[in-house]
């Protein structure tokens, strides 16, 4: 199935999911004296339910998915939609609070009924949630704490939704409602067992071996594994992998990195990962002969899926890794396509993978521009930040049928597609691997 049609497909089947709560406000008899608001008001709660819920569903890392949409992209969209069910969430409380002026002396009084006080504590635990989330480097919460209790919350914010709504009984009374409602839960309940607790087991059987710690320029190491016992992971070159260190497979010591060796080599597979601080500041502490899991290959930021006669990368700092996966795949395939490396960086010195670049310029059909941001005394190339005027130098005019990638930080990746827009390069053609997406 072609890869359009399956994100189409995916993304038609989250929307009737979500959607399915609220045929129960049109097929349901509505209950004897309520009107629009109230019935408005059971729709917003219920759309906000459902589409927590789906989270459970859209960070199970399904390949499929994420090869059809990107699970980057889906990660970025699950703190969006998140985000937007919360906003329900509490323009459900003041429509609440509007349409029931008892429910204020309630709360005030503390004589709220059960049923309510469930969705009270459930908001109490969504707002935690979402301030973690949101705000969550600002707070200096570690990632492997702010991990385990966004599951803890996430889990617990469903299930006293569900009770709110099996309480309050406005919609979820009758057997088909209950149904429905329980059908939801257990397909919820399911997807994270088998994201949390099966996926883990199955990787068991799949274990890997750290081999060699090498340390690149620009305060990056990269970490080569080997497979133990199996014939390794298959990949595209570009995409990524979640890693594991260490015996646990429960460990929620567990990260997002791209692969950075050639798609061809089977016998090993290597992420460079740099030093920014907690899990990737102790990579350099690892030792040969420690076991490894890798849950992957995931991403479609892959010159496999798109392909094309021409193709322009623009990255900064470590975005050059999974480039450097897709060169180093298309030299071994002795691929001679037209290639541009526009590559930024503070120094030339920080550049990772600067001497190994040179060598398969040699090797392939490829110009690199190197975009320092502060050159060494008598540089006489480009320098600065990638903007319009270096795109409009180095950009050939005949470019038809062209693939644009793009990695590396967010104001560098906005820049360029402005720029990219003023050339009119048609947006379907540009692919971007976001950064710092968990």
């Amino acid at each position: 199935m072609d890869r359009f049609i399956r994100g189409i497909f995916w993304i038609a089947g989250y929307l009737l999911l979500v959607s399915v709560p609220l045929l129960i406000l049109f097929v349901e008899r509505t209950p004897p004296g309520r009107g629009f608001a109230p019935d408005f008001n059971v729709a917003l709660a219920f759309s906000a339910t459902a589409m927590m819920g789906m989270m459970f569903f859209l960070t199970a890392r399904s390949r499929s998915i994420g090869n059809s949409i990107g699970i980057d992209i889906i990660y970025y969209y699950h703190r969006r939609i998140a985000l937007a069910a919360y906003v329900f969430v509490l323009i459900h409380i003041l429509i609440a609070l509007f349409v029931n002026r008892a429910f204020a002396a309630d709360i005030i009084n503390s004589t709220l009924p059960l049923g309510i006080r469930f969705g009270v504590v459930a908001l109490l635990l969504l707002t935690v949630l979402v301030i973690s989330s949101v705000w969550r480097k600002q707070l200096r919460i570690p990632y492997e704490i702010w991990r385990l209790w966004h599951i803890i919350l996430a889990i617990s914010v469903i299930s006293f939704s569900l009770m709110h709504i099996f309480s309050v009984a406005y919609y979820a009374g009758s057997s088909n409602e209950l149904f429905l409602w329980c059908s939801l839960a257990l397909f919820w309940f399911a997807t994270t067992v088998w994201t949390r607790l099966i996926k883990p087991l199955l990787r068991r059987r799949h274990p890997y071996e750290v081999v060699e710690i090498r340390a690149e320029a620009g305060n990056a190491w990269t970490l080569a594994l080997k497979p133990l016992g199996h014939g390794g992971i298959r990949f595209k070159p570009g995409q990524f992998a979640w890693l594991t260190i260490g015996q646990s497979l429960f460990t929620l010591d567990e990260h997002p990195f791209s692969i950075s060796s050639s798609a061809c080599e089977h016998e090993r597979v290597e992420f460079t990962i740099k030093e920014l601080g907690d899990f990737t500041s102790e990579i350099s502490n690892i030792t040969p002969g420690v076991t490894a899991y890798v849950d992957g290959p995931h991403g479609s930021f892959s010159t496999d899926q798109h392909d094309a006669p021409q193709y322009f990368f623009f990255v900064g700092g470590i975005g050059i890794t999974p480039v450097m996966s897709i060169l180093r795949t298309m030299a071994d395939r002795l691929d001679q396509r037209q290639l541009l490396l526009i590559y930024g960086c503070k120094t030339l010195e920080d550049m990772t993978f600067r001497e190994e670049l040179k060598t398969l310029s040699g090797q392939l059909n490829l110009t690199i521009v190197e975009v320092p941001e502060h050159p060494p005394d008598g540089w006489s190339g480009e320098s600065g930040f990638i903007d319009d005027k270096i795109l409009r130098r180095y950009l050939p005019d005949y470019r038809s049928g062209a693939k644009y990638f793009l990695c590396g930080p967010g104001p560098m990746k906005t820049a360029i597609e402005i720029g990219l827009h003023r050339q009119r390069v048609p947006l379907e053609n540009i692919y971007t691997e976001l950064f710092d997406f968990v």
